[in-house]
């Protein structure tokens, strides 16, 4: 099934939702967390067909959905536990978006050890492989993307921003303290169009066709219908080029599963020309921005209504 639904006409542009982008249908997952860390029932959100899915089990997208959100379920050492960073949330006249939040993930053992992961809201296409079953390497664990073939000009959608407020951010693995890194942290959306392919031994390469990198910095309420350019071809030499719209190395990878149902990471090797075709399609919004277990508790993105312009 595409990932795209069907096109509409708007200014002159032809308008593409992403499936299931109007944020209005979600699933409902009732995850009993284990007795040692309390035995609660906790309730996580997915983008998809509206249901509810009762028990301890791996979701993997439903329904045609491209969706998949931080909001897991972990099963590590025995433990069953559900972590909650994304929220369906009432937009009044627009149904529902969602609330993308950055906080401390808190689990208590006995209720004596307490262990603090810092974890970011992130929606993306692909999926989660579930169920989690640690935290080292956490990319490995996205399957990013999804195929596709067109090559869209902008996405466009809405958004809010509540930033944290504070001058710097924490890392928090659940193993040790905090540690401060320097910098306000920002939540961020990322496009990349990718022309991938996979070798003998099951390693996928791809090269950037198309990018589009945007970091939010600063408090607004409701932006509607903002568009963000994608530009394609080789953007180092741009004006607006930051080294952080670049080709991703090193734990910045991107991972998906290749033809033998392996995780392994995408091996970006060089930019596309700007008549290259795509194959595979990346979008991923973020509360923050630094990666795994790095950010600021409260920093706030909430995204509605996410299209592509032809």
């Amino acid at each position: 099934m595409s990932p795209i639904s069907d096109g509409l006409q708007q200014s002159g542009n032809r308008v593409e939702y992403i499936n299931f982008g109007k944020l209005d249908q979600w699933v409902t997952r009732n995850i009993k967390e284990s007795g040692i860390i309390g035995g609660k029932t906790k309730v996580i959100y997915a983008i998809g067909p509206t249901q509810t899915i009762n028990g301890n089990v791996a979701y993997l997208g439903l329904g045609g959905s491209p969706w998949a959100t931080s909001n897991v379920y972990a099963h590590v050492a025995g433990i069953h536990k559900a972590n909650l960073s994304v929220w369906k949330q009432q937009r009044p006249g627009q149904g529902y978006c969602a609330k993308l939040y950055t906080h401390l993930e808190e689990c208590k053992v006995l209720g004596i050890v307490n262990i603090k992961v810092l974890a970011a809201g992130s929606i993306f296409l692909g999926q989660m492989m579930e169920p989690i079953s640690g935290v080292s390497n956490p990319m490995s664990k996205l399957n990013c993307g999804v195929r596709f073939n067109k090559k869209p000009s902008a996405i466009r959608f809405d958004y809010a921003v509540k930033l944290s407020g504070q001058p710097n951010r924490i890392k928090q693995t659940g193993f040790g303290g905090a540690k401060t890194i320097a910098g306000k942290d920002v939540a961020d959306c990322i496009v990349y169009l990718q022309k991938r392919w996979e070798d003998a031994k099951g390693n996928v390469y791809a090269k950037r066709i198309g990018t589009m990198v945007t970091r939010f910095s600063h408090n607004t309420g409701w932006v509607n219908n903002a568009d963000f350019t994608i530009h394609y071809g080789d953007i180092t030499h741009q004006p607006f080029y930051q080294s952080y719209m670049g080709l991703t190395s090193g734990d910045g990878r991107r991972y998906a599963k290749n033809s033998k149902g392996k995780m392994v990471p995408i091996q970006e090797v060089g930019w596309g020309s700007a008549t290259d075709v795509p194959t595979h399609l990346i979008v991923q919004f973020d509360s923050s921005s630094g990666g795994a277990f790095i950010g600021s508790v409260g920093n706030t993105l909430w995204i509605d209504n996410i299209r592509l312009v032809y």
